[in-house]
């Protein structure tokens, strides 16, 4: 397909997710908004679809209405539908369920289950000799669970190079700024003292996610990339706020990020 211009996209999702929770009457903007330029740049310039095809596990589940919003736009689901978030027999509920909707490779919600669920996955990959990677985006908050390190362990123990863990490293989870209740700075010596390959970068830019992936893609070990981002990027009442990790942005609230955002139709 055709692949869109990057940035352009990233703005039409940002407004696709705000509607979509305005219409659900919840949701969680902020650390949907942070994660855009990720998860654009994964599925439509990195991850490869088809017969062995890779593999994406959001393990920061409640940043589904980004993913839905990111997979209508790839053809994945019908745009449509996006309208349907948290409702009542929707295939989109509040965080993924892949046993309603089609192309997701895990259930997720849990903090830390979803991490600990692609290293399975790439071990049984490797095990199965195929060539596919499994990507999966965390949340920098989750990095708080234990889970994540288990996991993190047994990947390096297994030096599983088929597996990218990207991390969305907005600085802010539900009751604050992230060091201030457990602190994580910096997290790239962290996953390197856990024997991954740890990469920082600018996780808005494409061009420095370009960079990331290429350098993950060089390497025979499980590679870690620190994207540093802002929680409710693009909206400007939103940014860095912990107020708007899971606010439903009312009907002017909505019409102001509209405006700012600019997105076509």
């Amino acid at each position: 397909m055709e692949i869109p211009d990057l940035p352009d996209l990233a703005a039409r999702i940002r407004l696709d997710v705000l509607e979509m929770i305005h219409a659900a009457g919840s949701g969680h903007p902020g650390g949907s908004l942070s994660a855009v330029e990720i998860l654009v740049h994964l599925f439509f310039r990195e991850m490869r679809a088809g017969a062995g095809r890779d593999r994406f596990i959001l393990s920061k589940g409640h940043a589904a209405p980004a993913l839905y919003a990111v997979m209508a736009a790839r053809g994945m689901l019908p745009r449509g539908e996006l309208s349907s978030l948290r409702r009542l027999g929707s295939r989109l509920q509040g965080h993924p369920d892949m046993h309603r909707l089609p192309g997701l490779d895990s259930s997720t919600g849990s903090l830390g289950q979803g991490f600990a669920a692609a290293v399975g996955l790439a071990r049984g990959l490797r095990l199965s000799g195929s060539s596919a990677r499994v990507y999966c985006l965390l949340g920098d908050g989750e990095l708080q669970e234990g889970a994540v390190w288990e996991a993190a362990a047994g990947a390096a123990h297994a030096v599983l190079g088929n597996i990218v863990a990207i991390v969305d490293c907005n600085g802010v989870q539900l009751d604050g700024p992230v060091d201030s209740i457990k602190r994580q700075k910096p997290a790239s010596e962290r996953w390197h003292a856990w024997g991954w390959h740890a990469i920082e970068l600018d996780g808005h830019s494409f061009e420095s996610l370009e960079e990331a992936f290429r350098e993950a893609r060089s390497v025979s070990m499980p590679v870690a990339l620190c994207a540093r981002t802002v929680k409710g990027r693009g909206v400007s009442f939103m940014e860095g706020s912990c107020a708007w990790h899971g606010r439903c942005p009312d009907a002017s609230e909505l019409e102001r990020a509209r405006a700012e955002i600019g997105a076509g139709p």
